[in-house]
């Protein structure tokens, strides 16, 4: 499984390096509110924007590991509470009682 994490990032590496390398010379023209002109290279603000989307969705996954992570501890902790204030039932053996043998036929 491990093989094919790697592999997947390996390709997603290369199709990331050869877009840059294929339009590394584009650049988009942004106008912004105020009348100013930015000048961005292509490949840079796709990915910009990509990570700009992947953000919330990162943030969502994380408090989500941790709500759970919280949970799974919180019902440990109850769990370890109700062992500690039950304790187990004793055994009581009664020296007059024998156990019962059954009978072997031969």
């Amino acid at each position: 499984m491990r093989f094919l994490k790697v592999l997947f990032w390996l390709l997603l590496g290369g199709l990331v390096a050869a877009f840059v390398i294929y339009n590394g010379d584009e650049t988009v023209t942004i106008r912004l509110s105020t009348g100013l002109v930015a000048d961005f290279s292509l490949p840079m603000l796709l990915i910009l924007v990509f990570l700009l989307g992947l953000l919330p969705s990162l943030v969502a996954y994380q408090a989500m590991r941790w709500r759970t992570r919280a949970r799974i501890a919180g019902l440990e902790r109850a769990l370890a509470d109700l062992r500690a204030a039950t304790p187990p039932a004793p055994i009581i053996v009664d020296p007059l009682l024998e156990p019962a043998v059954p009978e072997t036929r031969a």
